[in-house]
């Protein structure tokens, strides 16, 4: 017994042991950890709090009236301006409008911001400081509607260096007013500015210039437009006046967009033309055939007027022509054109048809021929053919030239000698040869398609 209590000392005190080196342990640990946290909070110390005092104590701003511009009375101040587009948007042909999204970034100096500083290096804000300095008011000409962005915060930064010189920046989409002329759509280029000026400042006051000329406008490469090609972006500068507050500095930004024509061939110049040639297939169907080539004919005029009422639906109603009213007019009268000669050919075949039928009348009357016959010959009879005919007697001939496809033949039976038949040529038709009325159509087979190629040539070569 007293053996095992001795052994249940030894082992509290071995226990005792390790428990004290390693709470000793433990705190020459934490103790390197605090001197090593020393070291780097005097490498990298908080600048904010060795200022004394709030950021606006250190610029100064509650010092100053910021109502009033810098170097208020003296001579304007300039400001520089660059932008850099991010995306456009959306083009509006009807609205005559186009959506941007940009960086606008303004540069100016006010003495009134400047601070000491050892290592030069430049303070950036976020919005809130905005609201308690000057800044310029510019504001966009022809606008619509424009919003500064504030997902997740406002897009707004403002930079100040120890000189006193300002940068500030914000992330803008504008939907601005765009004067096109469609006269040549959709063949058209449109060329669109986006305005910039102070409101209240004229250029006694304040000078807005783009701070590094052309290269003062940077783009996204990744901007494209569904129906237009972007050929440039340039800017521009000029004075602007107004009767009553005076002479103000306007910067623009202008580009170029050329419009895509694969869509319009597709949508609009080749149905349009398909239904043209579609109307020329009425000259080649029988002029008997009236139902076919009416409703070929109303069938075209019908879908040349949806396709011309669809092409307007999306455009503005402008007082003037454009390009594709041109075409798609010249193209519906066309077809307008083709209904209209059937017509003329159909009147000029009844017409015939009841001259025909006075002389069958009257022939079938006279006297001397006890019987008459008539007959109908397709166009590939012979003289011979007619000749052959034993017991006839031929009234009138006609030309070899001028044999149509099929004739009507009126015969007259007569037991007379040839001596007879002779003496009844003076006084009495034995055979009449009417053809029917084909001139027109085929005429029409030449003039339409060779009209309506050279139109296209025409059309063509001035407005491409």
């Amino acid at each position: 017994m007293p053996y095992f209590t001795k052994l249940l000392l030894l082992i509290f005190c071995l226990v005792l042991l390790v428990e004290s080196r390693k709470h000793r342990r433990r705190r020459w640990t934490s103790h390197l950890d605090v001197q090593r946290a020393s070291h780097i909070f005097k490498k990298n110390r908080d600048l904010t709090k060795a200022w004394k005092g709030k950021t606006e104590q250190l610029l100064r701003v509650d010092e100053h009236d910021f109502t009033m511009r810098p170097a208020f009375g003296g001579p304007a101040i300039p400001v520089g301006v660059d932008v850099q587009v991010e995306s456009l948007d959306s083009i509006s042909e009807v609205d005559m409008d186009f959506t941007m999204t940009l960086y606008l970034r303004h540069y100016w100096k006010d003495e009134r911001l400047s601070f000491p500083s050892t290592n030069n290096k430049s303070m950036t804000f976020d919005g809130r400081l905005v609201k308690k300095i000057w800044v310029p008011d510019v504001f966009f000409v022809h606008s619509k509607r424009s919003f500064i962005h504030d997902t997740t915060t406002d897009n707004i930064m403002l930079r100040v260096f120890p000189d006193g010189h300002v940068l500030y920046s914000m992330r803008i989409t504008v939907t601005a007013m765009c004067n096109m002329d469609f006269s040549h759509f959709p063949l058209d280029s449109q060329t669109c500015s986006l305005e910039l000026e102070s409101y209240a400042y004229t250029d006694e006051d304040l000078m807005l210039y783009w701070k590094n000329g052309n290269e003062s406008l940077k783009t996204d490469e990744k901007i494209s437009l569904s129906q237009f090609l972007i050929q440039k972006f340039h800017t521009t500068s000029r004075l602007a006046f107004y009767s009553s507050t005076g002479w103000y500095n306007r910067l623009y930004i202008n580009f170029t967009l050329r419009r895509h024509i694969f869509f319009f061939l597709l949508q609009t110049y080749f149905p349009a033309t398909l239904m043209v040639m579609l109307s020329w297939v009425s000259f080649w169907i029988d002029r008997r055939a009236v139902p076919a080539r009416v409703s070929l004919g109303i069938t075209t005029v019908l879908t040349m007027s949806t396709i011309i009422t669809g092409v307007n639906a999306s455009m503005p109603r402008v007082s003037y022509i454009k390009a594709v009213d041109i075409y798609l007019w010249v193209s519906f009268v066309f077809v307008f054109l083709s209904v209209l000669e059937y017509a003329a050919v159909n009147y000029l075949t009844t017409v015939q048809e009841r001259k025909e039928r006075k002389l069958r009348e009257r022939f079938s009357c006279s006297c001397g021929i006890p019987h008459s016959k008539t007959m109908m010959l397709d166009g590939n009879y012979s003289e011979s053919d007619a000749n052959s005919l034993a017991g006839y007697t031929r009234n009138q001939m006609v030309p070899e030239e001028e044999k149509p496809e099929k004739m009507v033949v009126h015969l007259a039976m007569s037991n007379e000698s040839n001596s007879s038949r002779k003496r009844g040529l003076k006084g009495h038709v034995g055979l009449r040869i009417i053809q029917n009325t084909h001139a027109i159509d085929k005429y029409s087979r030449l003039i339409f398609p060779g009209t309506y190629i050279f139109f296209n040539l025409i059309y063509w070569s001035v407005f491409s």
